[in-house]
């Protein structure tokens, strides 16, 4: 594959603003693996298109956490049936009884729509195990659903583990992906169930699919408004059907539905139209493809929200009219998955490079963002602030607009010819003691830079194992020195 150059106007400091590629301490005792959040859904619901069941419930972020955040409770409800209803929600923790209510609200709903309940729950003073209910009471039906969360005793935000990880169905850049695009191309849809369950295994709950198409073009630099979008499915569209050439089927359909089996969460990155791009054919383009994914993955138990694809350097944009479109993009997509489910967050990667420069556009961009996810800390280039303080910085926007602060922590190096490579653990260990705000540590990616040694298939080679194991090995010890050692058969 070869791809387009990237356009001048996009390359900040050094190339801050390309697409994502893309002193160690030890780690705290608490850090485990999370127990499998199981939820349990309605009886009788349908597996069909659309939503699981009558109600659903989001907690942003994910189980685990510290007890040093906010936790944003999303519920939403359905009225699957042919006339008005109004429900009485109301979400408990741990018992349903009036002493344990947290929110209550009544919804009317017309026939066939959907609408969603949220608000914030400190978690301060409630270290342990616990589960979140939501009741929604019609006059003739009674829907219940629960959420696990785990709240770990901390004095920082974050739970200073990786939370979850990347995944693509092939690497963007062929020089980056050398060591890996050749055996990913020929990964099955059983193999991706198999690179699920072994992110399972370490507490990596949290996956986000780069994107479901391939489309190397960039804002600016494409005429697809009038000649029609060029790029490529890894699921089975039927909006656009020309097909990636890799051997699994439907490697998405085959994420969730292992995700659903172990309780992980599953952020469908809808994308790529084009890197950078935020234009409104670009919007126009996202809702059909959010709807299309939404019809035909969004019965899963893991689809956790919507990540967008296309990402933007840390400046937001090559001047205001660009920082405009982001403003507008968020702001009018967000607006239409929330008729779809109303409880599943939105969420964009930028570099942290250049913040700086956005001139004031976090706040307006936040305000339609539920969650942003940043990377490229630990590599800031020479006149830049520092990764500690673009962190704070980040931070104080977020708090503001209430908004939630993730991190995409990079878990590469890079090797002769602009490969990645596995990051020695030293530096991954770095990261996460580095810094303690971020509610949630995802890392990029785990496709190519680590894989378990008992996977059929092993992009990325013996270097992969090697992280998967060292990291696996610090998870290990740290739950046994909280737990003790494990008994001996």
């Amino acid at each position: 594959m070869t791809k387009n150059p990237r356009p001048a106007e996009d390359l900040v400091n050094g190339g801050s603003s390309f697409p994502k590629r893309t002193m160690a301490s030890p780690l705290p005792l608490w850090l485990t693996v999370a127990a499998t959040a199981a939820v349990v859904w309605c009886p009788g619901q349908s597996m069909a298109a659309g939503p699981p069941g009558p109600v659903s419930l989001t907690l942003i972020p994910p189980s685990p956490v510290t007890d040093k955040i906010f936790l944003d409770i999303r519920g939403a409800v359905w009225n699957q049936g042919a006339a008005a209803k109004s429900f009485d929600v109301t979400v408990f923790l741990d018992q349903e009884d009036s002493a344990n209510v947290l929110h209550s609200e009544s919804l009317h709903l017309g026939p066939g729509l959907c609408k969603g309940t949220k608000f914030r729950w400190a978690t301060d003073g409630h270290a342990g195990h616990h589960t979140l209910l939501l009741v929604a009471k019609s006059d003739v039906n009674t829907y219940r659903i629960t959420q696990p969360i785990e709240i770990l005793a901390s004095d920082v935000r974050s739970t200073r583990r990786i939370d979850g990880a990347w995944f693509e169905f092939y690497h963007w850049s062929e020089a980056e992906g050398k060591p890996w695009n050749e055996e990913i191309r020929k990964t099955t849809d059983g193999q991706w169930k198999e690179m699920v369950a072994a992110m399972h295994r370490i507490g990596m709950d949290l996956v986000i699919v780069q994107e479901v198409f391939r489309n190397q073009e960039y804002v600016g630099k494409h005429s697809m408004e009038t000649d029609g979008y060029t790029g490529r499915a890894y699921y089975p569209s039927k909006l656009y059907p020309q097909r990636r050439d890799i051997a699994a089927t439907d490697p998405l359909g085959a994420v969730l539905a292992e995700a659903d089996k172990h309780g992980m969460h599953v952020m469908v990155g809808v994308g790529c139209y084009a890197w950078f791009d935020f234009t409104p054919g670009s919007l126009a383009w996202h809702k059909r493809v959010a709807d299309e994914l939404w019809e035909q993955y969004g019965h899963h138990r893991s689809f956790y929200g919507w990540y967008v694809s296309e990402e933007i350097p840390g400046h937001l944009g090559a001047g205001t009219a660009r920082r405009r479109e982001i403003v507008r993009f968020f702001r009018e997509f967000k607006e239409h998955v929330n008729t779809l489910a109303p409880d599943k967050p939105v969420m964009l990667a930028t570099n942290c490079h250049c913040v700086a420069q956005s001139e004031g556009y976090y706040p307006k961009l936040l305000e339609h963002l539920d969650i942003l996810c940043p990377f490229g800390f630990h590599r800031m280039p020479a006149g830049d602030y520092s990764g500690d303080e673009v962190a704070r910085m980040l931070q104080q926007h977020c708090d503001q607009a209430g908004a939630h602060l993730w991190m995409d922590m990079e878990v590469f190096v890079f090797g002769r010819g602009n490969a990645l490579l596995p990051r020695p653990i030293d530096g991954v260990i770095d990261d996460l003691m580095r810094f303690p705000d971020f509610e949630k540590i995802c890392c990029y990616a785990f496709t190519g830079l680590m894989n378990s040694p008992d996977q059929s298939r092993k992009p990325g080679g013996k270097a992969t194992v090697r992280l998967y194991n060292d990291y696996r090995k610090l998870v290990l010890q740290a739950r046994n020195s909280e737990s003790g050692p494990e008994p001996k058969n």
